[in-house]
C-alpha cells in the first residue's frame, strides 16, 4: 500500500480531506506516470465512471455501498479516479 492509501485509510475530517488533496496534487506533478487519468477532464470522467460502479468495488469485498459518503471515502474516490479506466 502507497503513502496516499495509507493516508485515505486513516481520514476521517474535512481538514485532513483537504490535506490529502494537496498531497493528491503533489503526486500529480511528481509522480505522473502513476496517473492514467492525468488531466481534469479524464480524471472527472473517471471518478463518475468509478461512482456508477461502486456498489461492484464494495460487493467484491462482502460489503454493502454506503449511502452517504463519508470523508474518508471520498479520498477513496479520488484515488480511483487516478487510475480507473
Amino acid at each position: 500500500m502507497g503513502e496516499l492509501e495509507a493516508r485515505a485509510e486513516r481520514l476521517h475530517t474535512r481538514e485532513e480531506l483537504a490535506a490529502f488533496l494537496d498531497n493528491l496534487a503533489d503526486s500529480l506533478v511528481e509522480e505522473p506516470e502513476v496517473w492514467e487519468n492525468d488531466t481534469l477532464e479524464r480524471f472527472l470522467r473517471a471518478w463518475s465512471a468509478w461512482i456508477g460502479d461502486m456498489d461492484g468495488y464494495f460487493a467484491h469485498q462482502g460489503l454493502s455501498a454506503p449511502e452517504v459518503p463519508s470523508w474518508q471515502l471520498v479520498a477513496q474516490m479520488l484515488l480511483a479516479a487516478r487510475v480507473y479506466e
